[in-house]
């Protein structure tokens, strides 16, 4: 070809070329315009799986994410999903972050604030007129909050966590679509993150030995263990303040799912409705509520051919304190689910045999059962963690589609809930009122922190009121000095006040055989009277809309502290000034069994500043015990003398004190130590010392006497230096406890005794004579040395103040 016709050819391709250019880009300039590029429709890939990021598929066998990585997972999540967005709640009592993701459209998460101010005016109605309502619900959304692992053994919710932020970020269907445009969900991956590191390093540690599956030998919460979900009013731990914060400050949800795990011969998952009894503080229509949503997640578990799942069994909705039943007095529908576990993220085989000898629970005799609460039955088999993932999963799903589809229902009825408080009834005090110039300023102080911390309005009396302290007697007025607290009944949260202030009467339930029929967890809880504050229910106040412009409302603690005459304090719930006089050289043993009763000493000690030091087994087999006094925690025998077995674990955290422990633990009183034991660990001492005491509650069958967590009354010998500070008729907790008769009063000397009669102050109590008039609090010389025991726990989950004074006052020289 000729060189000319070469390059106008050349040139023509170039104009060709050039023209393609332009038309490509019109299209792709076109498509980016006219295309949705929502995050619903963003291509999967673009957002990280978890298993890209791990390494591995969350919940498969043997795999576990610690909490970096679980964090460093959401973290990524939230770079790149518009439709998660991920927020740090607070730090952990160990330090860590404590992290929510925020999982909804990207458009409402551009909104989050918006949403979050409609939310709390529905849960303040006293604000809202009835047009501003119709708008709050036409335009709010249903917030959900799912929480998993708080008890971290029951490690699968907090790695399934994971797939359902993934699943949500991802997923174009129209169901989803519908959750995430109607619901905002607050996913907490774990509400204990230090116990997920506790129990991922023992699991990774274990795996492939004999010890693989087993609980970690220390609390897998720095302080509670296991009661870290059994603090949801007292509000003891960072965490539970931090959660506590984001809920009833903040966001007031709707719905609060707490993602459990149980036993493993059982039912496969347990669900609401729950069995009886309720709480007569509980709304009719939360409870209502809480049933339709199990049994949504029922039927959807049912549709996936999924066995063993049982409703109305074991668990109740009567005691207040846990992660679930605590929203049903801030007006929310509270959602628990228990799961058999596995050997943590270890595959277990269940046979029928061991489901045979697995004890049912109240409401499902066996889970071999078939029954209308529990009609398609397990028989057996391999069960793993995604077993269970997939179960919780399910059960999250069908939460959120009601939440969801019904979001204008759930928002007016969240308001109505509130709004019905506002109104008085007859039948209930109009306030209760904490008097002025009681002389444990610290206790007073922190009721009232809890109180405001939860979202109650409380109030200074800045004049002298008049109220009618009986319901009988409404026009019998009594004076009440200035600097007293008010607290009003008709707030949104009346519920709250009134279960928290209230004493309980729990139902007298009796199975066929007359034993008592067992609660979940405890039948009383009065706070005032656990934390030894007087308070007085009001039913009447003279001149009351005059009075009312006298009251100041409290905004901060401090506030408070100004009135009671003490420090003001730094911080919330900030640490309190070591009460003791002396400075004695402490020892708490510390078993490798996770003592939760070890925890809560542990927490009483710090938040008072005590300095103390904790007792291995070693330490009692070598005798290491340097001490003026030890303290023995409500640990049973056997579990002291002998601990853990070693053919599950290892030789380091095998064994208890054993029997040099024992002799060694003789010398050191006989030597002029001091032994203080709380409750269980009497027994230990009273027969290896050979003491003149014994349990007069030992042998007596539940048919005959029950008390499963209740107040009850001490008459105490006020000049005894143990009862120093403590009223002459003392509330305190009893669980399972004991009563002591004395054998030999010429040796031994009661401090305290049960009352003589009508011992029972708040909760139940079958064969209260088994305990009336009997030793409490008792001590004894032993050689040089002395011996306190406790027939109860004087430190009850850090919630006993009232019976503190009796710790502080063994402790010192």
């Amino acid at each position: 070809m000729h060189n000319s016709l070469k390059s106008k050819v050349k040139s023509s391709k170039s104009v060709v070329s050039g023209q393609w250019s332009v038309v490509s880009l019109f299209l792709l300039i076109f498509f980016l315009l006219t295309t949705d590029h929502s995050p619903l429709t963003t291509v999967k890939a673009q957002v990280p799986s978890p298993k890209s990021v791990l390494g591995f598929q969350p919940t498969d066998d043997k795999t576990i994410a610690d909490w970096t990585q679980i964090t460093n997972y959401f973290g990524k999540l939230d770079a790149a999903s518009g439709k998660i967005s991920v927020k740090e709640i607070g730090k952990t009592t160990l330090g860590k972050p404590m992290i929510v993701a925020f999982i909804s459209s990207a458009e409402n998460l551009k909104n989050l604030e918006k949403y979050r101010q409609i939310n709390a005016k529905l849960a303040n109605p006293q604000t809202v007129g009835q047009n501003e309502l119709e708008n709050l619900v036409k335009t709010g959304k249903t917030i959900v909050s799912i929480s998993c692992s708080i008890h971290s053994t029951e490690i699968v919710a907090s790695q399934m966590s994971m797939n359902l932020a993934f699943e949500l970020a991802t997923a174009t269907d129209e169901g989803t679509k519908e959750i995430l445009d109607n619901t905002i969900l607050l996913l907490i991956p774990s509400s204990n993150p230090d116990g997920i590191d506790i129990v991922t390093n023992w699991y990774r540690k274990t795996l492939g030995t004999k010890s693989e599956g087993s609980a970690p030998p220390e609390l897998y919460h720095h302080y509670a263990g296991h009661d870290n979900n059994r603090d949801w009013f007292m509000l003891n731990l960072q965490e539970t303040r931090n959660i506590t914060k984001l809920y009833w400050q903040e966001w007031f949800p709707q719905f609060v799912y707490d993602v459990h795990q149980m036993g493993q011969t059982g039912a496969r998952f347990i669900i609401p409705p729950f069995f009886d009894p309720p709480n007569p503080r509980i709304s009719p229509l939360v409870l209502r509520e809480v049933g339709l949503v199990g049994y949504k997640m029922a039927a959807d578990l049912q549709a996936k051919n999924i066995a063993g799942v049982a409703t109305n069994t074991t668990f109740d909705t009567w005691w207040h304190g846990g992660f679930r039943s605590a929203p049903y007095y801030h007006n929310s529908i509270g959602i628990l689910s228990e799961a058999a576990s596995a050997d943590l993220m270890s595959p277990v085989t269940i046979t029928k045999e061991q489901m045979q000898k697995s004890r049912g629970g109240r409401g499902l005799a066996s889970a071999l059962e078939t029954a209308t609460n529990h009609p398609d039955v397990w028989q057996g088999g391999l069960w793993r963690p995604r077993d269970i993932a997939e179960i919780e999963m399910t059960a999250s799903r069908g939460l959120l589609e009601v939440a969801a589809k019904f979001r204008p229902r759930y928002l007016r009825n969240f308001y109505e809930l509130g709004r019905a408080n506002l109104e008085p009834k007859q039948n209930e005090p109009q306030a209760f009122v904490i008097a002025g110039g009681q002389p444990n300023g610290e206790a007073v102080s922190r009721l009232l922190e809890i109180l405001m911390w939860q979202g109650i309005e409380i109030y200074r009396m800045t004049e002298e009121g008049y109220f009618a302290m009986e319901a009988a007697k409404r026009n019998d007025f009594h004076e009440m000095p200035l600097g007293s607290f008010l607290i009003f009944v008709n707030q949104a949260q009346k519920n709250n006040i009134l279960s928290l202030f209230e004493r309980q009467v729990y139902p007298n339930r009796l199975n066929a055989n007359g034993e008592a029929e067992v609660p979940y967890d405890v039948a009383g809880w009065t706070l005032p009277l656990q934390m030894g504050v007087e308070s007085d229910a009001v039913w009447n106040t003279r001149d009351l809309e005059k009075f009312k412009k006298t009251l100041k409302k409290l905004e901060n603690i401090n506030q408070a502290r100004d009135v009671l005459n003490i420090a003001p304090a730094k911080e919330s719930f900030a640490k309190i000034t070591n009460p003791l006089k002396t400075n004695p050289k402490i020892g708490l043993y510390k078993p490798f069994t996770s003592s939760m009763d070890e925890g809560w000493t542990r927490l009483v000690f710090d938040n008072f500043q005590i300095p103390f030091s904790s007792v291995s087994n070693n330490d009692f087999r070598t005798n290491n015990l340097n001490f003026d006094a030890l303290i023995l925690p409500a640990d049973g025998e056997n579990t002291i003398l002998n601990g853990f077995s070693a053919t599950r674990y290892p030789e380091e955290f095998a064994g208890g004190i054993g029997e040099a422990g024992v002799e060694n633990l003789k010398k050191f009183v006989e030597n002029g130590g001091k032994l203080i034991c709380f409750d269980d660990s009497c027994e230990l001492v009273i027969k290896r010392f050979g003491l003149p005491v014994k349990n007069a509650l030992k042998d007596l069958k539940r048919s005959e006497f029950y008390n499963p967590g209740s107040i009850v009354s001490l008459e105490t010998d006020t000049k005894n230096p143990l009862a120093k500070g403590v009223w002459e008729d003392t509330p305190a907790y009893f669980t399972n406890s004991s009563a002591f008769e004395i054998t030999d009063e010429t040796k031994f000397k009661s401090v305290a005794k049960y009352a003589a009669k009508d011992a029972l102050l708040s909760g139940w109590m079958l064969g209260e004579k088994f305990v009336n008039g009997k030793t409490a609090v008792a001590e004894t010389a032993y050689g040089k040395g002395k011996i306190i025991l406790f027939a109860f726990r004087p430190q009850h989950r850090g919630q006993s103040w009232a019976t503190f004074p009796f710790i502080f006052n063994s402790l010192e020289k």
